[in-house]
């Protein structure tokens, strides 16, 4: 009987461990996330749904910053131009891991000045995938991270 308690604590022992590793590799890999995204471009294309198939239109996104705040929500900080301005936006969004691959996921997110957006994007190495909706249009997006070189 004694042998049977003693594998049963070294199993618990284990996965309690195997836990912690998990969360330990989760912050580092929080971490080399938002240092990937941070003065990064997002340089690909995009679709629309319904449209042209098989047609593709380039697409870029500017990162100035991307920061954890708590939990699974992150606030990313992208460079956009609304109007004749190009400002600085913080975005609010959710980032959940599928294995090793963040997934952003926003929902009715309105930006003043350019209408509610819906996106799910994952990040795998150094591409970008996903599909988005912006009122009734939507479609598909992808390309590579492009980190911007240190000023």
């Amino acid at each position: 009987m004694s042998r049977m308690v003693l594998a049963a604590v070294l199993v618990c022992a284990l996965v309690s461990r195997s836990g912690a590793a998990d969360e330990d590799n989760k912050g580092e890999r929080e971490k080399a996330f938002a240092s990937k995204l941070t003065g990064a471009v997002l340089a690909g294309s995009f679709s629309l749904d319904g449209k042209d198939a098989g047609a593709h239109k380039p697409d870029r996104y500017q990162i100035v910053s991307a920061k954890k705040v708590s939990g699974d929500d992150w606030v990313v900080t992208a460079k956009m131009k609304i109007g004749e301005k190009e400002l600085d936006i913080p975005i609010a969004i959710k980032v959940y891991w599928a294995d090793d691959a963040p997934v952003m996921s926003l929902t009715d997110l309105t930006i003043p000045g350019m209408g509610t957006f819906t996106a799910r994007v994952m990040f795998h190495g150094d591409r970008y995938a996903g599909t988005w909706q912006h009122g009734e249009v939507g479609g598909h997006m992808w390309g590579v991270i492009e980190k911007s070189p240190a000023k």
